[in-house]
């Protein structure tokens, strides 16, 4: 009997023992992903501010990267002790001296730019012109603002949310015609009322049709029901949201100490969505709003969440 093997017989063996080896290879590396962390000042809401034994809002880019090693971070305007230059350059001085990136102001309490008061829509305007500024003068890609001024559920009546849309359009089309004079972008969070309502928020973005116009997801703020669960699945929100993204805020609450997991929100399942799904390779933004941990600690527990699920 012939000992030689014919071709044919050599390549179904080959293919054979190849299939074989792969079965039992190690599973392969999921690919790490791209983006960065950073802290809003909100995480610090109760030690930074202006009061005694607060922790001054200068001392955040140092905290940022000796407490967390972290190289971004986003002011909020209401904790800033001032806007005058001296104290924006001092705050940009500090930021350089940690090597931190400050990225955007969370605007609070600056106007109605919805009203159906011209005289209220124009002041709105004005105002955050001014923080486009500063935003500019530190360096920002934005400023996140509020979608205020609407009737309470407004997003109950379509006739009450196309009115709302229809005068929020041309003040939201200047702020972002001047914020692109100063390379600023001008975001939305969902943040309360129309703003927590996707379906609201596209029609806005749809009608505004402005290319520094934007969102920043937040995985928290969605309205919620009588008992505490949430109206709508946030899930499917956030992703809405995250078409037109410039920023996100990975909104926090607890941690559980066994396995480092978010205890209120699927953290893996948001990323998922934004950084596998959408692309998104920005800066992710802890925002910590616990009360069981620490402000320090629930910090430190949503970086080290986010750091692992950085690997993939």
């Amino acid at each position: 009997m012939s000992r030689s093997i014919s071709r044919r017989t050599f390549l179904k063996t080959s293919a054979a023992a190849a299939a074989a080896g792969l079965a039992h290879a190690a599973p392969v590396q999921a690919a790490p992903r791209s983006f960065d962390i950073s802290i809003a000042a909100w995480s610090f809401h109760r030690s930074i501010g202006t009061g005694e034994g607060k922790i001054p809002m200068l001392d955040l880019p140092k905290i940022a990267r000796q407490d967390f090693d972290i190289g971004g971070v986003e002011l909020v305007n209401r904790m800033m002790a001032s806007t005058d230059k001296a104290y924006v350059d001092e705050f940009a001085k500090n930021c350089a001296d940690n090597n931190v990136k400050p990225l955007l102001i969370m605007v609070d309490g600056e106007g109605n730019i919805g009203s159906k008061d011209e005289s209220q829509r124009e002041d709105a305007v004005t105002r955050h012109m001014k923080l486009v500024d500063i935003a500019a003068d530190l360096g920002c890609h934005s400023i996140r603002m509020n979608w205020a001024g609407a009737a309470q559920n407004v997003t109950e009546s379509p006739e009450k949310l196309k009115a709302f849309i229809d005068v929020s359009v041309a003040p939201f089309r200047k702020l972002c015609d001047y914020g692109d004079k100063k390379n600023i972008n001008i975001i939305l969070e969902n943040h309360g009322g129309a703003s927590s309502h996707p379906a609201a928020m596209e029609k806005l973005m749809a009608e505004v049709d402005h290319p520094r116009f934007g969102t920043l997801p937040d995985f928290g703020n969605f309205p919620r029901k009588d008992n505490g669960e949430y109206a709508l699945d946030i899930y499917d929100a956030i992703d809405r949201l995250m078409k037109f993204a410039k920023a996100v805020s990975a909104k926090c609450y607890d941690f559980d100490e066994a396995t480092g997991l978010e205890t209120k929100l699927d953290f893996e399942r948001l990323i998922k969505i934004c950084v596998d799904k959408h692309k998104y390779s920005g800066f992710i933004g802890i925002e910590y709003e616990g009360d069981r941990m620490s402000e320090f600690d629930g910090v430190k527990a949503a970086k080290k969440l986010l750091d692992k699920l950085k690997k993939g």
